[in-house]
């Protein structure tokens, strides 16, 4: 691949919005929600990646309804009372230098869920868990429940959730939104052939497994203003035969971006149980670097990446415009700063902080 002028720091525009860098913290669960409220600990630990240099700081996957959550415990945005503690991080967020996110989410089947650290086994209704529901009848795996079949009153329902959700997440401040459509989540149950048997407009043709994510984004792009990003994250592969594929993302992205998506985050997985999924450094950049090329696409590159150095060579050959970061960002907050020094650049530091920068 070619290297270009563009590098890691190099700043990223979308419409009106411009990052600082192309450093991306993921949306990721912290469990550690009650009735989707967030507290103290969500701003801690998302205001601290903006104090550590990321471009863009995205929360956990925020559910737009109490049944959309995966667990108990995850943050939501279904009523207007999550909205004043979320402002109060965004103003933390942005007045750092970050931009501030929300990633939208439903999970269908794979609701009710218990925390990884109680095991993250279904939540039966008796203890505090609810029924889950789905495209088709079809469980996620083994000892989870037989979700209901959503019907096409409820799939209205839940795009206009969605949009709901986006109309709260402006109020609270956040200047991107990113829609979940990956990792076996709701949206993703749609669009793969492995869980998605119905046979009406919402099942069947790809096109048709598609129509739920586009009445998604036309609904969230009908409250959210045109001059700030939607981004979308898929799962770029489900890693087995006759399941969801790279051409199919291909397409999706194609389908997708006249409709006002300025970024396909592209990640992999999580809708087929025990899939062989070969995880390592960068593993899932390759379908990165597809979309981006073969749909002419903006896209964003997640798993595994780990150095400054790896990071960068996925934005100097193009292979995406960004990349977004987990793991790595929960182990070292601060990672930015640091990488910035290893590549030569000049990052400017919290004034806080300025005495240990030399």
């Amino acid at each position: 691949m070619s290297v270009s002028a563009t590098h890691l720091f190099t700043p990223l525009r979308q419409r009106s919005l411009e990052l600082r860098n192309r450093i991306v913290v993921s949306p990721m669960c912290e469990y550690s929600s009650q009735d989707g409220f967030a507290h103290d600990w969500h701003l801690v630990h998302l205001g601290s990646r903006a104090v550590g240099g990321a471009g863009l700081v995205y929360t956990e996957a925020t559910a737009v309804t109490p049944e959309g959550r995966i667990s108990p415990e995850d943050l939501g945005i279904w009523k207007d009372e999550h909205v004043p503690m979320l402002r109060r991080i965004t103003d933390f967020v942005r007045a750092h230098g970050a931009a501030c996110g929300m990633q939208l989410a439903h999970a269908g089947r794979k609701a009710s869920t218990a925390a990884p650290w109680k095991g993250g086994k279904p939540v039966p209704v008796s203890e505090g868990g609810w029924p889950v529901a789905a495209p088709s009848p079809l469980p996620f795996a083994e000892g989870y429940p037989t979700p209901h079949e959503l019907s096409l009153t409820e799939i209205a329902g839940v795009v206009a959730a969605f949009a709901a959700a986006a109309r709260r997440a402006l109020d609270a401040g956040f200047q991107v939104i990113e829609v979940h459509a990956a990792h076996g989540y709701l949206i993703h149950q749609f669009l793969s052939p492995l869980s998605n048997q119905r046979r009406d407009s919402y099942g069947g043709s790809r096109d048709n497994r598609m129509r739920l994510l586009c009445e998604v984004i036309e609904a969230v792009r009908g409250v959210w203003p045109q001059d700030l990003p939607l981004w979308v994250r898929i799962s770029a592969t489900e890693w087995v035969e006759g399941g969801w594929n790279g051409d199919d993302s291909v397409a999706l992205a194609r389908r997708v971006a006249p409709l006002g998506v300025d970024m396909i985050d592209c990640s992999s997985g999580g809708n087929v149980p025990r899939a062989p999924i070969p995880a390592g450094p960068g593993y899932q950049t390759p379908f990165a670097a597809k979309v981006r090329a073969e749909a002419g696409v903006p896209t964003a590159a997640v798993g595994m990446i780990l150095s400054p150095a790896q990071a960068d060579h996925i934005i100097r050959t193009g292979q995406a415009d960004a990349v977004v970061l987990a793991r790595e960002l929960l182990r070292r907050p601060y990672w930015p700063l640091h990488a910035a020094r290893a590549l030569g650049h000049d990052l400017e530091w919290p004034l806080q902080y300025q005495r240990a920068k030399d």
